[in-house]
């Protein structure tokens, strides 16, 4: 298994059975299509597993499936820690770092309420890594309930103080991810770059790698383009194009459209999901995966990837 953090990671989404319970077997499923598929690690319970909409346990129980499935092949990292007061965050984090996961994942609009300032954000994560000391760490710009970016001088005094090793940047600013490489200079930290539009310029500007939403869909095209975009900058940036493009599907009935997508290809799942109802995947919704699956494997054709 690789020892650094880098590559396209996906943000795994949660199946449910027909009942509303977690599917395990569509969890083990759902893993191996990732690494069949090349990724290079996985991001188990964040948003797009609706960890909001998980119980403590069950949480814990999808992070312990997915070490188990992946049997040591790629990373798995997991987050979970959505309790509003500050010591259940804790314990909820050291939980987690018990499931066997490489790194547990801080969620930077948990460490301080919206309405609260960088000093408060500052003294609850320099208390989390104070109460758990032995836990490696990642941190996740979790846009909801709220969106709270890192600020530079943490991003630069986390990094040089060897306390994260992944952060997922949901920015989707060049300016910023460009800024924040030279912030994070000659640390172990590694830069994830959540959005699809600036992927491509954020790798070639120094970030380590992909974790987003779009992983679900098409991940191969993805590990594609991380292998390849320093070889042919044209064929780079026109898979770029088709990538970015494609990303748009995230904003219609996501992760449902996501389940569908999977029903319809590689890994049969219900489409059940506890954020949102089923009925926002319309007929319309539906025509639009069918021609994304169809661009899919036209590009994987041209790229020479499996179908």
């Amino acid at each position: 298994m690789q020892e650094q953090y880098n590559g396209c990671w996906p943000t795994m989404i949660t199946p449910f059975t027909e009942d509303n319970k977690i599917d395990f077997q569509g969890v083990k499923n759902l893993t191996n299509w990732y690494i069949d598929r090349g990724c290079d690690g996985i991001f188990a319970v964040c948003q797009s597993s609706e960890m909001f909409y998980l119980t403590p346990q069950e949480k814990l129980d999808i992070a312990k499936a997915v070490v188990e499935a992946a049997e040591g092949r790629v990373k798995v990292i997991a987050s979970g820690h959505t309790a509003d007061d500050h010591q259940a965050q804790i314990q909820e984090l050291g939980a987690m770092a018990e499931t066997g996961v490489d790194a547990v994942v801080l969620v930077s609009n948990r460490m301080a309420k919206e309405e609260e300032g960088e000093d408060v954000f500052r003294r609850n994560a320099e208390d989390i890594f104070d109460q758990l000391p032995s836990v490696t760490f990642g941190l996740y710009e979790c846009p909801y309930p709220y969106l709270r970016l890192l600020s530079d001088d943490f991003l630069h005094w986390a990094a040089h103080e060897d306390k994260l090793v992944f952060l997922k940047d949901v920015s989707c600013s060049l300016e910023i991810e460009k800024r924040r490489v030279d912030l994070v200079k000659g640390t172990k930290l590694a830069l994830f770059n959540a959005n699809t539009a600036t992927v491509l310029d954020s790798w070639i500007a120094g970030y380590d790698g992909y974790n987003g939403v779009m992983a679900n869909f098409h991940i191969d095209i993805y590990k594609w383009l991380y292998e390849h975009f320093r070889e042919d900058e044209a064929l780079a940036r026109r898979v770029s194009d088709f990538l970015t493009i494609a990303a748009i599907v995230e904003a219609r009935a996501y992760p449902i459209n996501a389940k569908y997508h999977y029903a319809q290809t590689d890994v049969p799942m219900s489409l059940v999901t506890r954020s949102k109802p089923v009925s926002l995947l319309n007929e319309n919704s539906r025509h639009e995966i069918a021609s994304l699956i169809r661009m899919e494997r036209a590009m994987r054709t041209e790229l020479g990837l499996k179908q």
